[in-house]
């Protein structure tokens, strides 16, 4: 049986003379991803940064539904911050595809080595 792309929870399919009495109706159901959350051709994501990534920016690296991705982290990222990739979500039933949705979480080393606990201590002092 082959699922069609684009197909959405909650679709019926209908597999003609496949049941014991005739036709087998399948529901369908998608399981959640460890990595994505799913909205409509939609995805969302979180990006792990470093405190130093938010603050300076940096190139991260993305994992796709499909690939890979650069992504350009601006200077003075926030938390919560949401980056779009158009293009990169699921397909749709007309062949485009919806958007990859990419939100910053920012992680803070635990703990801190005594090194790192120096220089944020000093980066303390000069806020």
């Amino acid at each position: 049986m082959n699922i069609p792309p684009g197909i959405r929870e909650g679709v019926k399919l209908r597999l003609r003379n496949q049941g014991r009495y005739g036709d087998l109706l399948i529901r369908i159901s998608i399981a959640p991803h460890p990595r994505f959350k799913v909205d409509g051709a939609d995805l969302k994501t979180e990006v792990p940064l470093t405190p130093p990534q938010a603050v300076l920016g940096a190139s991260v690296g993305l994992q796709l539904i499909d690939g890979h991705a650069t992504l350009r982290i601006p200077p003075g990222t926030q938390p919560g911050r949401k980056f779009r990739l158009t293009g990169k979500g699921l397909k749709k039933p007309g062949g485009d595809r919806g958007d990859l949705y990419a939100v910053a979480k920012v992680v803070v080393p635990q703990p801190p080595s005594p090194k790192e606990k120096e220089l944020y201590e000093k980066l303390n002092k000069l806020s």
